[in-house]
């Protein structure tokens, strides 16, 4: 089966599985959603969704996340990874809004990763999830699964995105990124397949019998 093949196969059944899949992350509008995403690094979803609830009572505007600042932040999130980094980061970006932005967040790929902690990958969910510009965020379910699919050489998830990018269409890329990252944490596990035991990975490969190393990013 040719690369273009296994894409639009691959498509087809996320689409099946996952015809409206929603954004993973709860928030309330573009600011809120910058700042879960920021606070996802280097954890998971479910985690961040039990914290923001008090965070965005406390401090869901640019204005009221500044003058929180930086120590009451990290009261709120110091059960998360990296939290004193993030609350850092997070200070800092709201006063960057406020003085540079009005305090909205800004809709370009430049603006965003202009922010303290906000790179492409995160600028690319904020982009496609909010403002509805087509982006490929690549996170290390969808790095994972475009090596085992053989969508990707998988070297670095730049490299990934670009694959990606290419194999399917750009009207496609909002939708199909969370479906990819749904499929990856129910089916296509870490631990729990390995290039051979999901659905699609035998439907893809039928006849694969040695375990995929995938190149983690």
């Amino acid at each position: 089966m040719l690369k273009k093949e296994r894409a639009a196969l691959i498509a087809q059944r996320l689409a099946d599985l996952y015809p409206d899949p929603p954004i993973p992350l709860d928030h309330q509008d573009e600011f809120t959603l910058l700042v879960a995403v920021l606070l996802s690094a280097q954890c998971t979803d479910k985690k961040v969704n039990e914290i923001t609830p008090e965070l965005f009572r406390a401090a869901g505007t640019p204005q009221k996340m500044f003058q929180l600042g930086q120590e009451k932040i990290l009261q709120i999130i110091h059960p998360l990874g990296l939290s004193k980094q993030k609350a850092k980061n997070l200070a800092a970006l709201s006063g960057m809004l406020i003085e540079k932005h009005e305090g909205q967040v800004p809709q370009s790929f430049e603006d965003l990763e202009a922010l303290p902690g906000v790179g492409h990958k995160t600028a690319s969910v904020v982009m496609s999830q909010a403002f509805g510009v087509p982006a490929f965020p690549v996170d290390t379910h969808i790095h994972r699964l475009a090596q085992r699919w053989g969508l990707s050489s998988g070297k670095n998830v730049v490299q990934t995105e670009t694959d990606l990018k290419k194999l399917f269409p750009r009207e496609s890329w909002n939708r199909l990124h969370l479906q990819i990252i749904f499929y990856g944490r129910e089916f296509c596990t870490a631990r729990g397949c390995n290039g051979t035991h999901c659905d699609l990975c035998r439907e893809l490969y039928p006849s694969r019998k040695k375990p995929v190393e995938w190149k983690k990013p």
